[in-house]
């Protein structure tokens, strides 16, 4: 079994039926643009639970594992937070990262504050894992087609430009779902209110820190390095996340779960990725 085909295990909300639209090998895909721009990278998630009021737990741990292996090989990492993410990311990130704050502001401001941000940084690299993207009347929704877009800085602002980028979902309303908009549109299953942004490639999980693993595990074949974490450190990671506020996207409660699966799944899924790698774990 590939990546793309472990990454899209236990689909319980019709994403999988994109796959038919994507390059079989899409996470292939990705890991050969990451491994063409080692440089510095962007890297942003958090998607606010407006229920709850605190940032879910899917997003974060896929980031940071990305973070950590392009770390790894060469590259200076850049978290891109917001007001909502960015103590978890503080907290639980390398201390050889930066984190810089997006303010929450309309959108001409957001523009002219990606702008700026891409002319004093130039990033080589742009990657979202489980980052809401505006449908086209602008607006950010949940999977529940609620809008929560008062809480939402325009991160997906950054993405208009020209820097080569990847984009990870798993619903239909996260950067980089644009590529595949008309299509969600016409899904029975997904959301109501696709994503517009757009990026150069895109990866599609039923949980978007799986298919976060599934990069990191492309990234390590291509390599032959294992760049992936440990089962312990990811079990860690959502324990640590968890303890800090974050909630589960589907129950939205402060539990130790991903979009309903606990940390046994999660573990699986990450488990069957390192030996898809062909690399022993450490």
């Amino acid at each position: 079994m590939n990546f793309e085909k472990l990454i899209l295990q236990h689909d319980s909300r019709g994403i999988s039926e994109l796959y038919k639209h994507l390059h079989p090998s899409f996470c292939l895909n990705a890991a050969r643009l990451a491994l063409d721009h080692i440089d510095k990278v962007f890297i942003t998630t958090g998607f606010y639970i407006k229920n709850s009021e605190a940032i879910e737990t899917d997003g974060p741990i896929g980031a940071i594992a990305i973070g950590n292996a392009l770390e790894n090989i060469g590259y200076e990492v850049v978290y891109i937070t917001d007001q909502y993410i960015d103590a978890y990311i503080k907290n639980l990130s390398s201390k050889n990262s930066r984190n810089i704050l997006f303010p929450i502001m309309n959108l001409e401001d957001s523009k002219k504050f990606s702008q700026n941000l891409i002319a004093q940084e130039s990033p080589s690299l742009l990657i979202a894992i489980e980052r809401p993207g505006p449908h086209s009347d602008n607006q950010y929704r949940n999977m529940k087609d609620v809008e929560f877009t008062q809480y939402v800085a325009r991160i997906d602002t950054l993405f208009d430009s020209k820097i080569k980028s990847i984009g990870i979902g798993d619903g239909g309303n996260e950067i980089g779902m644009g590529n595949l908009y008309q299509q969600v549109l016409e899904s029975e299953n997904l959301v109501n209110f696709p994503a517009i942004s757009k990026v150069s490639e895109l990866i599609i999980s039923s949980v978007s820190n799986w298919g976060g693993y599934g990069l990191v595990g492309a990234i390590s074949q291509i390599k032959q390095t294992n760049l992936l974490p440990t089962i312990s450190t990811s079990e860690k990671l959502l324990k640590d996340l968890v303890d800090l506020g974050a909630v589960d996207g589907i129950s939205g409660l402060q539990e130790y779960c991903v979009d309903g699966f606990d940390i046994k799944t999660n573990s699986k899924i990450l488990e069957q990725i390192i030996s898809e790698s062909g690399l022993a774990g450490e």
